[in-house]
């Protein structure tokens, strides 16, 4: 096997509760992920000469090792002592700096692919644990569907499939730093915290309503987004006007979704963030919730001179 194609899905969090800053400086959370179709696509090919190539589709990306798809073939191929070198073609359609973890999902395919491209034998543990050196989403982005994260976002328990509906996710022309929301928060001074009991027992009974219900103060870092970024809070009025069930920013932003229960309400409120201006991207979308990157990649073996 010398080629592989794959998708790297989004995620978006139901629910984010901050419990505190630890004394390394990272900060302890509790968050329910939800991967939704909505998906970068990359290619990888074994090439002859040595070293890691990087392309991308947009022109402010970088191609070496800021990139995080080179950091993960970096660290498999320092890790194995791979022979010869692989080129990586990633086309972004995630939106970038937007709390969906695009490139925490771009990373977490690149160490899949890589592993069965080169027999490694990795167990999906295996390549979880080295996932965290790269960061903190691309374990749960290596597992995907629905989950509870905990630690820093490294310690995952699958949960129930979030029940069937439309999400609509529009995020708007600013980008935010993750850095600048974490180290604005005050953590210990929080007056109230999502319900991430209430959450889980919703997914257990596939009660989408309860779920949407539980949702309404669901992201403690809204708390610092919304206060720097007023748009953020237009766009979830805009989606609750337009008949969503509950809106929410997704990680630390600027992203928002709304949860609809029923398809046209979503598709007329899609349509009227397509003709306003508070977003820059606008999606439709739905969960996805097949945990392994075997039931959406595409895996052909090129022949020489074929």
């Amino acid at each position: 096997m010398d080629r592989m194609q794959l998708k790297a899905l989004a995620k978006i969090n139901l629910g984010l509760d901050v419990l505190r800053r630890r004394e390394d400086g990272y900060h302890e959370v509790r968050m329910i992920m939800q991967t939704v179709h909505i998906f970068d696509q990359l290619q990888l090919e074994k090439k002859q000469d040595t070293g890691i190539s990087v392309r991308t589709n947009l022109y402010y990306l970088p191609e070496n090792e800021n990139n995080l798809v080179y950091k993960a073939a970096k660290l498999l191929w320092d890790e194995f002592g791979l022979p010869g070198g692989i080129s990586i073609q990633l086309k972004k359609y995630i939106p970038v700096a937007a709390g969906m973890a695009g490139g925490s999902s771009d990373a977490a395919a690149v160490l899949f692919g890589m592993n069965r491209m080169y027999d490694l034998g990795l167990s999906m543990e295996e390549l979880m644990q080295r996932g965290v050196k790269i960061g903190a989403d691309v374990p749960y982005c290596i597992m995907r569907g629905t989950a509870l994260a905990e630690g820093i976002g490294e310690v995952l328990s699958p949960l129930p499939p979030m029940p069937p509906c439309t999400i609509l996710v529009a995020k708007p022309g600013i980008g935010v730093s993750t850095r600048f929301v974490f180290e604005n928060l005050k953590a210990n001074e929080l007056e109230s915290h999502p319900d991430i009991d209430g959450m889980l027992d919703a997914l257990k009974n596939q009660d989408l309503k309860a779920l949407a219900g539980h949702m309404t103060l669901g992201n403690v870092l809204e708390t610092v987004t919304i206060p720097a970024y007023p748009v953020i809070q237009k766009l979830k009025d805009a989606m609750i006007r337009g008949g969503a069930l509950a809106t929410l920013m997704s990680g630390s932003g600027p992203t928002v979704f709304g949860i609809f229960d029923s398809r046209q309400a979503a598709k007329r409120a899609y349509g009227a963030l397509k003709r306003g201006h508070l977003a820059k991207q606008v999606f439709l979308t739905t969960p996805y919730n097949i945990r392994s990157f075997l039931y959406n990649s595409n895996i052909r073996n090129s022949k020489k001179g074929g």
